[in-house]
């Protein structure tokens, strides 16, 4: 068993030192540690992945109140949380289902760290899929003049779900801004492009037309700033000017799926720290 130290604070002399001596003086073993001063925004960034000395036991609950007077000293914003116990995880899909099966299958092999408690749709094509990993399947159409409500539905499935990480895999509607306010910090998109880069309807399309050279996609957290939300990873691939707009289409679709995959895996293992409008990102 090990647990994960995260903190977030101005950058001031002393800090990794402090941190480091409390956990050796408490009987921690540390396992990883990395950390981040940004010159721009004179923010700190550590993560520290620690377990018990040799022969040893450690009380989370006592190293969190112990942790205190350091974290009141350099006023931080930090967390300190056991590694083993999985984020609950719902996924939203509409009917693009490649990232939501690669998701599924990466969590029904043990190989993503999330424990996947459901998936919502305002469609009902993935009900087959999802019902077949044995998880509830919430259909939940929406029109213009119903989305206020569906939202509402939406945000009760995550609240009795206890869902801590919502995954919009592909989910082809925007969030209102009350409901991204909700999810700050919570909800990864994957947006079907390299970013910033061709938005809208038919980002292959309108990259099959424009000739581009490499395709990509950029997983991010929400904001109610359209596909502005802090970037979390991207990926490309090059491509020949012999490329159909369908097979652009095949490959984005695996850059997607893997590139999603990577965000949420580092999300579930606490190595994300939101910096203003970026991320940092200890992989």
């Amino acid at each position: 068993m090990y647990y994960i130290l995260l903190a977030t604070c101005r950058d001031l002399p002393g800090i990794s030192a402090a941190v480091t001596g409390f956990l050796a003086n408490s009987n921690g073993f540390i396992l990883d540690s990395a950390q981040f001063g940004d010159p721009q925004t004179n923010q700190f960034f550590l993560r520290i992945a620690f377990r018990a000395a040799e022969g040893d036991e450690l009380d989370l609950e006592g190293l969190r109140s112990g942790f205190l007077p350091i974290a009141k000293r350099f006023e931080m914003t930090w967390s300190m949380s056991d590694a083993s116990v999985r984020p609950k995880t719902l996924i939203a899909v509409s009917r693009f289902g490649h990232c939501l099966n690669d998701l599924l299958h990466r969590w029904r092999t043990g190989a993503l760290p999330i424990d996947v408690v459901a998936v919502v749709s305002n469609h009902d094509d993935m009900r087959d899929l999802v019902q077949w990993h044995g998880l509830p399947y919430h259909h939940l159409p929406v029109t213009r003049d119903t989305k206020a409500d569906q939202e509402r539905a939406f945000a009760d499935v995550i609240d009795g779900s206890g869902a801590e990480l919502v995954v919009l895999a592909r989910y082809m509607q925007i969030l209102s801004r009350e409901f991204s306010a909700i999810l700050a910090g919570r909800c990864i998109n994957i947006h079907h492009s390299f970013l910033p880069s061709f938005k809208g309807a038919k980002p292959y399309h309108q990259a099959h037309e424009r000739g581009v050279k490499i395709i990509g996609a950029t997983a991010h957290y929400v904001t109610d700033d359209l596909d502005e939300g802090p970037i979390i990873e991207q990926d490309v691939e090059r491509v020949g000017h012999d490329r159909t707009a369908l097979q652009l289409v095949e490959t984005g679709q695996d850059i997607e799926a893997r590139v999603l995959a990577r965000a949420v895996r580092w999300h579930a293992e606490k190595r994300i720290l939101i910096n203003g409008s970026k991320t940092v990102v200890f992989r």
